[in-house]
């Protein structure tokens, strides 16, 4: 260079270094003119070196950069080959510690892609790399600069980055490949501007904090994305990640911006989904027309000769579908479906960050309609997440967490019902049994959506109906179809294990979606699930300790459904663990007994409940546990409306299985006299409740017999025993019945529940002792011998032994007495915690009234008719006034 542009260059004034330049910029084009490049080769090396990287000269480095600008707009069309030594010092500038250099850069820069265009997009990375960090600089004319330049280089990409090829290597291609004679070669010529290079720093740059970085990040994210040829849409899970932390940034500006352009790329995957299954559809429609005109023709023309015109017809048909198919832009873009979902699914994982939840979830909705099969595989891991999000404080993010449950819980519903045919056909052994299937599919088809159902249906229809018009063709078209049949199939063990942990979460809510989506999976596939219940079932029996109603409920139907699809091994070891928990945790028992066995009796047989439950009792060693048990058991069966049917059963004692049943009863019942004394009226076995009223007066009274005595008073007033009532106006057919009542009215002490049945009595005394009185029964156990129509007679031929099972009731309070000896004063059923001396006062009756489950019917006085007494206001248990009574009864046992 001239010395007189050398030393305007290094001026510390402006305007000075400016004239240097338009001198500079003279003398360069003179030269480009006169093709002396090696000259210009030297003049811009000599500005790199002596100026442009003279780092403790702030003002020579002005004028280099300011010199290379006047060089690039001199060479114009030249400026390519020049380039590679132009850019460098330039970008080294940008990290200048002086704010006038960065500036100066910023403008040299402007000035040289304005002239090199699509030739700058090689050192795009470089220079992306260089805004990004001058978008947060410090310096406001530094920023504006950069802001300049940034608009800039995007005009550039969005112009030229998806074709342009860069002068030097379009050059290059013609001679490296004149040998062969491709006629696109330069096609082959790689673009100057790449995306894979571009992607890495994309990632490393994702995780800025700086919200002016990331304002900038997603402005040419959305640039990128919008340029149809690149499909930045492919390389989403590399920055997918970082774009969702944006969403949680403080600044409202990085938010909308973020969140429009994951809107964007989100249709742009539902679009290039639709896409490609409408093409797939075309061609599967466009195969099975061709089938079947190839198979009509098949039988139309039988002769040999016309097979060979039926090839020529098929090929001629491939010719149709190849030139049919004209390209759909999208058709050809993969996106990686299931490494989006991996970090979706690892969104969920952080729920402090509600923005980006909410974000995640709304993305999980669309896949499961755009690739719910790719979906099907992360299902454990989202309902881990997803099912506590369904609790969560914000109500938006409950409604989308409760859209994604609904729309996955939907979609594995309907993957079974599709899924029957072809599974069972390979699974073979390992499939669940067809009775089971169709019981479960039916229960499936009914909850599932009819559009579903029609659907799936009409599919199965054209498959049946292709597979039988075709006969043997000389070609096969099934590889269209073929690719979506193997279907994932859902990982059952790590679901269950996902639920099940999720028992121990703090939200009821999360608590009860669990559970139903563990009855979904048992109805859909039992022996799947079963397979890992060996934790399963355990946390399940705890859970009926859960202080949420709904959750017991849900729990409750789960272990009934396990146990209808169960062998008896399994119902056997299902109620002996109940009785241990209930055994263990008398609390339970005690707030949810009645609860738990009413459910139960809802979804499994009550006569199957109640026939392993009396077997488990019967063998019982705590006697004091039995009586509470069957007290409960015993309270259910006379009030609980679910058991109206086994109440039927019991009253009709003329058939064989109805007497099993009783006989299975009493024996257990025995624990507690007066749940076995109701049970005989319940049966109308009046008789034998006679004779176990003369056991009693064998008994010890003790206040708690006498408060059961009290609610089985109350209980005859309720319209289970309407029957019973209604009987006392027979006293020559059931003359055991008076003498039953009146026994319980000797037992009773004078309280109102003795004024009641006194009352009850009395009105229909007369007819009572009209025929009573002349003819007073033995007091054997025998049958009346008056009475060709007895009840007990009847049951005596059909079998039942009435002395066995009086000795075994015998046998047992026998027991019970001597497990209260060394108990000093324990009171026999109820448990009740401290049963000494006087203690038993008021309090204590409260105490047992709340153990009595069910509410029942009582009567407020002795003259209430039964049509009003429901209406009545509820007292409390009658021998509940009588505290003095219950001191007499229990201070009057011998000290021990």
């Amino acid at each position: 260079m001239d010395q007189s542009i050398q030393r305007a260059l290094n001026d510390k004034l402006y305007d000075k270094r400016k004239v240097g330049a338009l001198d500079l910029e003279r003398v360069i084009r003179d030269l480009a003119a006169a093709k002396e490049f090696d000259r210009i080769q030297k003049i811009i090396q000599q500005l790199c070196n002596e100026y442009a990287y003279a780092v403790h000269q702030p003002h020579a480095r002005n004028g280099g950069l300011i010199g290379l600008a006047a060089a690039a707009i001199a060479l114009g069309p030249e400026l390519a080959r020049y380039l590679n030594e132009i850019v460098p010092p330039v970008l080294a500038c940008f990290t200048d510690q002086d704010a006038r250099v960065r500036y100066y850069a910023c403008e040299s820069m402007y000035n040289i892609a304005k002239v090199a265009k699509g030739e700058v997009l090689p050192y795009f990375n470089d220079i992306f790399d260089a805004l990004c960090k001058l978008g947060a600089d410090s310096e406001l004319s530094v920023k504006n600069g950069a802001e300049l330049l940034d608009r800039l280089i995007k005009d550039i990409v969005s112009e030229s980055a998806a074709t342009y090829v860069s002068i030097l290597h379009s050059t290059e291609v013609p001679l490296v490949e004149t040998d062969k004679e491709t006629p696109d070669a330069s096609i082959d010529a790689p673009t100057a501007f790449s995306l894979a290079r571009f992607l890495p720093l994309l990632k490393e740059r994702i995780h800025v904090i700086n919200p002016f970085t990331r304002t900038f990040l997603v402005g040419w994210i959305t640039l990128l994305d919008s340029i149809p040829d690149l499909e930045l849409v492919s390389y989403l899970p590399e920055f997918l990640g970082g774009l969702f932390k944006f969403l949680s940034d403080p600044n409202r500006d990085v938010h909308v911006a973020t969140q429009g352009a994951l809107e964007r790329f989100l249709s742009e995957i539902k679009r290039i989904s639709r896409i490609k299954k409408g093409i797939e559809e075309s061609r599967k429609s466009r195969s099975d027309g061709k089938r079947k005109r190839s198979g009509s023709m098949d039988s139309e023309n039988s002769v040999a000769p016309d097979v060979v015109g039926d090839d020529e017809s098929g090929t001629a048909d491939d010719k149709d579908v190849s030139s049919d198919d004209d390209w759909v832009p999208g058709q050809d873009v993969q996106v990686n479906h299931k490494d989006i979902l991996e970090i979706l699914t690892a969104n969920l994982d952080s729920p402090l960050e509600e923005d980006s939840l909410l974000e995640s979830l709304r993305w999980i909705v669309e896949f499961l309609d755009i690739c719910p099969e790719e979906v099907l595989p992360f299902a454990p891991k989202i309902l881990a997440h997803l099912l506590p999000a369904m609790a969560s404080g914000v109500e938006t993010i409950r409604q989308a967490a409760a859209r994604v449950n609904t729309s996955l819980m939907d979609y594995v519903v309907s993957l079974s019902d599709e899924g029957i045919p072809s599974e069972s056909a390979s699974a073979g052994p390992s499939r669940i049994p067809t009775s089971i299937m169709k019981e479960a599919a039916n229960e499936r088809r009914d909850s599932s959506t009819n559009t579903r159902g029609s659907v799936s249906g009409s599919r199965e229809a054209e498959r049946r109906e292709s597979e039988v018009q075709t006969p043997p063709p000389p070609y096969k078209t099934p590889p269209p179809s073929s690719p979506p049949q193997p279907q994932v199939d859902l990982d059952y063990a790590a679901a269950v294990n996902s639920l099940t942990l999720l028992f121990l979460n703090d939200h009821e809510a999360t608590r009860v979606a669990a559970l139903t989506w563990l009855l979904m999976l048992h109805r859909k596939a039992p022996r799947k699930v079963l397979a890992f219940n060996d934790g399963t079932f355990p946390a399940l029996l705890k859970t009926l300790s859960d202080p949420a109603e709904a959750v017991v409920t849900r729990d409750l139907q789960l272990l009934s459904q396990i146990s209808r699809n169960s062998g008896d091994d399994y119902f056997t070891s299902f109620m002996e663990n109940l009785l241990q928990l209930f055994s263990t945790d008398r609390k339970l028992l005690e707030t949810r007994g009645n609860l738990i066995i009413r459910q139960l009796c809802v979804s499994l047989s009550p006569e199957r409940i109640y026939r392993t439950l009396a077997d488990c009792i019967e063998k019982e060693e705590d006697v004091e546990f039995a009586s509470i048990m069957v007290q409960n058991l015993n309270n259910n069966l006379i009030t609980a409306p679910e058991l109206a049917d086994l109440r039927k059963r019991l009253r009709n004692l003329e058939t064989k299985d109805g007497q099993t049943f009783f006989v299975a009863l009493f024996r257990s019942w025995c624990y507690n006299a007066v749940a076995t004394f109701s049970l005989c009226l319940l049966a109308q076995a009046y008789e034998q409740a006679y004779n176990l009223l003369q056991i009693f007066a064998e008994l010890e009274m003790t206040v708690n017999m006498l408060i059961q005595i009290d609610k089985l008073v109350q209980l005859l007033e309720s319209p289970v025993f309407t029957y019973l009532r209604l009987q006392l106006l027979e006293p020559e057919k059931y003359p055991h019945l008076y003498k039953c009542l009146y026994g319980l009215l000797m037992l009773l002490p004078q309280s109102s529940a003795f004024a009641a049945l006194k009352n009850r009595l009395n009105s229909v005394s007369a007819i009572g002792y009209l025929h009573i009185a002349p003819r007073p029964t033995p007091t054997n156990a025998g049958p009346a011998s008056f009475d060709r129509s007895s009840r007990l007679k009847g049951r005596d031929e059909g079998g039942i032994r009435w002395n066995e099972l009086l000795e075994k009731f015998r046998s047992v309070q026998e027991r019970a007495r001597r497990a209260q000896r060394p108990g000093a004063d324990l009171d026999d059923g109820l448990g009740i915690g401290d049963g000494r001396g006087e203690g038993l006062g008021s309090n204590a009756f409260k105490d047992l009234a709340r153990l009595q489950g069910p509410p029942i019917p009582m009567k407020d006085t002795p003259v209430a008719p039964v049509g009003t007494q429901q209406a009545a206001h509820k007292s409390k248990s009658s021998l509940g006034k009588f505290g003095r009574l219950g001191g007499a009864v229990s201070g009057a046992r011998p000290k021990r």
